[in-house]
């Protein structure tokens, strides 16, 4: 009988691909639970009418969440420009300077120790693809990466989606008080729940990011849950010292 050797399992690269849109979920999340937070949280301090909180936190989250997704298209934008702009500086430049270009690719190759005779072969493929010469010079000379063409309006919409979502949450408990004040009977009540539930979710959501991005999901979730608890106490401390010194 003759061995078989098996055959050979294909190696699956188990690398996070989608950090573009894991940047914005995180923006407009991380802010919408903090900046709602720490409003409702300082509006606590100061005024005792549930309802009034709750206009304030809703009239936040429209103009943060149109704030917040403006920004995001603006500087999704911002980046599609540059790109545009460096890719036609480097299209002329692999025209017009050769000899620099085939430098800046030796040097390129140099720092991960490749000797020019080794990387010339390579240099030649590419003189001969003109296209190819220009991309690998935007990724390996400018670190730049070609943007999707709807890149700006996804990722506005993202944040905006994400902002109002994470500023929901801790609106919540301010929502339920007086028609089912059994459950809330007042804002006292609701700010504790509120706290619990955003704190919570500021957790949860930092520990997903953590496990997504591979940078641990349990530093992650201490890390949000501080900044937004931090955020949330300097706002009710500030809110409760401005009432009582004008009171």
């Amino acid at each position: 009988m003759h061995y078989v050797a098996p055959a050979a399992q294909p190696h699956a690269e188990d690398h996070f691909q989608s950090t573009e849109a894991v940047r914005d979920v995180v923006i407009g999340l991380s802010d919408g639970l903090t900046v709602p937070f720490a409003l409702a949280a300082g509006l606590s301090g100061a005024v005792s009418s549930a309802h009034i909180i709750v206009l304030a936190g809703l009239a936040e989250i429209a103009a943060g969440s149109i704030a917040m997704g403006l920004g995001g298209y603006l500087a999704a934008r911002g980046d599609a420009e540059h790109y545009a702009s460096e890719l036609a500086r480097e299209q002329q430049e692999v025209v017009n300077r050769p000899d620099d270009e085939a430098e800046e690719i030796y040097q390129i190759f140099d720092r991960y120790a490749v000797p020019r005779e080794a990387a010339a072969p390579v240099l030649a493929a590419l003189e001969r693809n003109h296209t190819a010469y220009v991309d690998f010079m935007m990724r390996f000379e400018l670190g730049l990466e070609r943007p999707a063409p709807s890149r700006a309006s996804r990722s506005a919409l993202t944040i905006a989606a994400s902002y109002v979502a994470g500023g929901l949450v801790p609106l919540l408990p301010y929502m339920f008080v007086g028609p089912a004040a059994s459950f809330v009977p007042d804002t006292v009540a609701a700010l504790k729940l509120s706290v619990f539930i955003t704190l919570f979710a500021l957790a949860f959501f930092g520990a997903l990011k953590g496990r997504l991005v591979g940078t641990g999901g349990l530093r992650s979730a201490l890390q949000t849950t501080l900044i937004g608890g931090a955020a949330a106490a300097a706002a009710y401390t500030l809110a409760r010292l401005l009432n009582a010194h004008t009171s």
